[in-house]
């Protein structure tokens, strides 16, 4: 009989080594090898014999509209696709406190119409799932007797226990505490999560029940644990925003049945986060007016247009290195921007401490933001506000050009419909847009064309 092997595993990004190193030669994190046992024995005499696969021709395969279950929380059905697919497994990650076991618990509240759910927790007490759902107000009878909680942390129970009630749909909060007895390492280790991973998605793929497993992240804010753990399931979904305010984010990384560009918006409250079905109206509605500094974006995340406050604050500096701080944006795209306004507009902002972010907590990916992001800056640096009742779009160039952006009618209906009367869009885009009713718009080939037009 093979006996175990001990490896030194670095927990952030599973590199393994026979020896202990004080930094891992791949990831450069220090301190984090831990030693770990693994199993040395044949792979075939390590569990049952699995059943062979028949290969097949495409012209035989049958496909089609997946099934899906409407969990009749909006936002996260728009970020699923539709719906939760049976069979399939989605991880959600966030901060601490963000609100992932809330929303599992939500989920498998409305999916407790369909049947019996199951709840596993790992980190928290029967007591401590109840007093949240009393708060939450959920579920409802007949539902409240189809949602079992179950306090376990070993893999092979909990599937046991999943073979006896049979559920529809699973969560698991959260899978850094799960650990399977094939593995002598601890819970959290690299090996336990990969493996007690790999042991319910093969469940869930086998008896056709939708599991969501809830992770933790690193202070980088990206999923603790191996990033293989990515690979295996069918949608990753992150919990964006700051605790200090009431919006969430969900945000699809990864999504085998939907788009990965589709966020979810939800409101932070006592009785638990509620969907917001006009985000745009949200995040404007403390919006200063005839303030330097503030200009209002728009944003497409997946099919749905966003309309966000940029704020900037250009102040001099006595430093002598001045500082560049962004929040919500990339902060090498905004030192791009500051360039481009000192070489083509002979702004002189290298002795000015730079401060832009984004109301609300949002996080803007997308280079159309570049021309409203420049006009912040030059508005505050100016100390001369831009018209609150104007909507900027437009990607910049290091030449200074602003070029042309993807599906430009759907942001300005959705800024017509909010009220605000101007556009300031690519020119070679607005030779090309149909008359849009309510809003005068006005198109710029340059960045220098815009400065003309604002100031």
């Amino acid at each position: 009989m093979a006996r175990p092997r001990a490896i030194f595993a670095c927990q952030t990004c599973g590199f393994q080594s026979a020896s202990w190193l004080g930094r891992c030669p791949d990831c450069n994190a220090w301190n984090s090898l831990v030693e770990e046992q693994i199993d040395t024995a044949p792979i075939g005499r390590r569990g049952p014999p699995r059943t062979a696969a028949i290969p097949a021709p495409l012209t035989a395969l049958t496909g089609g509209d997946e099934e899906r279950w409407a969990s009749g929380i909006g936002e996260l059905d728009r970020v699923l696709g539709g719906g939760v697919v049976p069979g399939s497994v989605v991880l959600v990650g966030g901060d601490p406190g963000i609100g992932k076991s809330t929303l599992a618990l939500q989920l498998l509240a409305a999916l407790a119409r369909t049947g019996t759910v199951l709840y596993v927790s790992g980190e928290e007490s029967p007591q401590q799932i109840k007093l949240r759902a009393d708060r939450l107000g959920l579920p409802t009878a007949p539902e409240a007797e189809r949602l079992i909680v179950l306090p376990e942390t070993c893999v092979e129970r909990i599937l046991e226990h999943i073979e006896r009630l049979a559920p529809v749909a699973i969560a698991v909060d959260s899978i850094q505490t799960v650990f399977t007895e094939g593995l002598a390492s601890a819970p959290g280790s690299i090996g336990q999560v990969r493996e007690s991973a790999a042991q319910l998605v093969s469940h869930a793929k086998r008896t056709g029940r939708a599991t969501v497993l809830i992770g933790h992240v690193t202070k980088e804010g990206a999923l603790a644990g191996p990033r293989v753990l990515e690979h295996m399931v069918d949608t990753v979904l992150y919990f964006e925003g700051d605790r200090g305010h009431p919006f969430r984010i969900l945000r699809a990384a990864k999504n085998r049945f939907g788009s990965t560009n589709e966020i979810g918006v939800f409101d932070m409250k006592g009785t638990g986060l509620q969907p917001v079905e006009n985000p745009s109206a949200l995040f404007l509605a403390e919006r200063p007016q005839d303030v330097p500094g503030s200009v209002v974006v728009a944003s497409m995340e997946g099919t749905r247009p966003i309309l966000v406050e940029v704020q900037a604050l250009v102040s001099p500096s006595a430093l002598g290195t001045p500082r560049r701080t962004t929040l919500g944006l990339d902060p090498n795209r905004v030192a791009l921007l500051v360039a481009i306004l000192e070489k083509k507009l002979g702004a002189q902002l290298f002795g000015h401490d730079i401060f832009v972010n984004v109301a609300g907590g949002v996080r803007i990916d997308e280079p159309a933001a570049d021309l409203g992001v420049a006009a912040a800056v030059a508005s505050s640096f100016l100390d001369r506000p831009i018209d609150p009742h104007l909507i900027l779009v437009g990607e910049v160039g290091l030449a200074g050009e602003v070029r042309a952006v993807s599906q430009i009618e759907p942001r300005l209906r959705e800024a017509a419909k909010l009220g605000f009367r101007r556009a300031l869009v690519p020119d070679s885009a607005r030779r090309h847009l149909p008359p849009t009713g309510g809003l005068e718009v006005s198109g710029v080939a340059s960045v220098a064309a815009a400065w003309e037009i604002l100031f």
